[in-house]
């Protein structure tokens, strides 16, 4: 979401990034993460929602 568009969205990301507008801001399974590195964000990705990861099929 475009967070200058969607003041939902914004509200959202300043709640989890101590009240900054920071971007890019995910979450993964529920869980925040504000700026993440990709290592950081495939961790999260393997640890919480390993069913998104693609498979040997894909």
């Amino acid at each position: 979401m475009n967070i200058w568009r969607d003041s939902e969205a914004a509200a959202f990301v300043r709640s989890v990034a101590d009240g900054n507008e920071t971007v890019p801001t995910v979450t993964v399974a529920g869980r925040a993460m504000v700026n993440p590195s990709k290592r950081q964000l495939m961790e999260a990705v393997e640890k919480y929602a390993p069913h998104l990861l693609p498979t040997a099929a894909d």
